[in-house]
């Protein structure tokens, strides 16, 4: 058998400024062939599954035409998008593949097109033709057209936010693909729109409304003789901006399962009806979706009116997880205002127990390294890329660590994988370790902080640029996690942002 792997994973925020070119996708993963595997091998990614699978079968021809991912951001650049369409349609038309396996975000934008996500898939399904099985796997916040399940053979979605199931959904996606490639019978899928936006905060799987509307979907997998095999949740990106963007629900089961007849005789469910009702169950607990944010000044309050230990306050507005750029300055702002307070809890806090991850600045980072560690200089943190969200914060700092920028991710989510920064510095800002990177990465690993020489047993207060992925390292790392309201590309008012394609008001908690 000879298999085909092509990636594309992206997630585009309509309000980010500027663009992600192809620079942005070399930090991250610009790679092809072995080397490709080679690289993620025995991570928590879905590249590593691919290569598990390369090992268990040696008796087949697995290749790898282009993988790229990029961290979400502002839309890539159509050149960057039409190179990868045109390397792997070109692969594909030269290895006349047996099976197909994508890994897609779902919520890619372009420039100049909404759905790439739709673009490539209905391409690759002309390029290799009807009869050959094409499979997907796709990031629980995709915003997924319902033509989708028309193109593909099986497409399978996250199922843990943060997403620490990246190699478990590809791992589904390649046993069908296997399934298959071995005879059976092509299954039949459906995947229905919610016809809402839905906020992305409060969709954590551990608990809370997206949990529940998980294990129902799970429960329905798992009844006995069910024909309906995989049930996927979209939460949906709403800050992609686009006609498809929303929340849905997807389902699958095998053909000869799939009759509404046969299973209203056997009293089993189908695809359509699973669907529809995890879509209902999804629809009913809209309201508690809706996030109830506070301010920095109270997330800080009450961040040190907790226990001892460490406590992190979080500005989702602009977490580069959801499309920010490491540039706003409102949280700086007020945190640097609290510590010139006299008085105020933050004024007391020991020098190196208070931290602020992070701005992206390139400029600042190489100005830091000519200056060397221990100068002191005038520094603009913030709005150095756009000021639609607050003017920058001028400041003295102190050059107190540099580094390459480099790390290895240890926390649960993309465990092994490589993160390149492009060299930061730490600044010592009256008493604030300021972290200052060239290039906008995830904030969320333990390892991002470590390489600043942060050491979280004597940190008292982190204030980040994160939301929800941050989580999944540092919920048993922090006594509490406070999340506050800030303006941003990524704000959680969706209100709050010029949308072209504004979604509905929310119902009210009556509804």
């Amino acid at each position: 058998m000879r298999i085909a792997v092509a990636r594309l994973w992206f997630e585009g925020n309509r309000f980010a400024p500027g663009l992600t070119d192809r620079a942005c996708f070399a930090r991250r993963e610009w790679l092809q062939g072995q080397a490709a595997l080679d690289r993620f091998r025995d991570t928590a990614t879905e590249l590593a599954a691919v290569a598990a699978l390369q090992q268990a079968r040696p008796e087949w021809d697995i290749q790898v035409l282009r993988c790229a991912s990029a961290e979400p951001g502002p839309p890539i650049d159509d050149a960057v998008f039409e190179t990868w369409l045109r390397e792997v349609l070109e692969g594909l038309s030269r290895l006349q593949p047996d099976g197909v396996y994508l890994s897609l975000h779902g919520a890619a934008i372009t420039a100049h097109c909404e759905n790439p996500d739709l673009t490539l898939v209905q391409r690759v399904r002309a390029q290799i033709g009807a009869n050959t099985p094409l499979v997907a796997s796709f990031d629980l916040h995709g915003n997924l057209h319902p033509q989708m399940v028309q193109l593909l053979d099986f497409a399978t979605v996250y199922r843990c936010y943060p997403h620490t199931d990246m190699r478990e959904t590809a791992e589904r996606a390649l046993v069908v693909l296997c399934q298959r490639l071995a005879g059976r019978g092509r299954p039949v899928g459906c995947l229905l729109p919610l016809g809402q936006m839905v906020p992305s905060f409060n969709m954590r799987t551990a608990q809370g409304p997206m949990a529940e509307v998980q294990a129902l979907a799970r429960s329905i997998e798992s009844e006995a003789d069910n024909g309906v095999f995989d049930v996927g949740v979209f939460g949906g990106f709403p800050y992609a901006d686009t006609p498809d963007t929303g929340a849905s629900v997807m389902a699958w089961a095998w053909p000869a399962q799939a009759s509404k007849k046969a299973a209203a005789r056997a009293g089993k469910m189908t695809h359509l009806r699973a669907a529809q009702t995890v879509l209902h169950a999804l629809r009913e607990r809209l309201p508690r979706f809706e996030p109830q944010l506070c301010s920095p000044d109270e997330g800080i309050a009450r961040a040190l009116s907790s226990p001892d230990g460490l406590v992190a306050v979080t500005d989702p507005g602009d977490n580069p997880a959801s499309g920010g750029v490491a540039d706003t300055p409102a949280l700086f702002a007020q945190l640097l205002r609290l510590r010139r307070t006299q008085g105020h809890a933050v004024h007391r806090l020991p020098a190196g127990s208070l931290w602020f991850a992070f701005f992206a600045d390139p400029a600042l980072v190489a100005r830091a390294r000519t200056a060397g560690v221990g100068a002191v200089m005038s520094v603009q943190l913030g709005a150095q890329r756009d000021t639609r969200f607050g003017p920058p914060v001028s400041a003295q700092a102190q050059v107190v660590r540099l580094t390459e920028g480099r790390f290895i991710n240890d926390g649960p989510m993309e465990r092994g994988t490589p993160v390149d920064a492009g060299g930061s510095v730490v600044l010592d800002i009256e008493g604030i370790q300021v972290i200052v990177t060239q290039a906008v990465v995830f904030a969320n690993d333990p390892a991002f902080f470590t390489l600043h020489g942060l050491v979280f047993e004597q940190t008292r207060l982190l204030c980040v640029k994160a939301k929800n992925h941050f989580r999944g390292a540092f919920e048993s790392r922090c006594v509490a996690i406070i999340d506050v309201d800030c303006p941003g590309p990524a704000a959680a008012d969706l209100n709050s942002l010029p949308f072209r394609h504004r979604p509905p008001p929310p119902p009210s908690p009556a509804a």
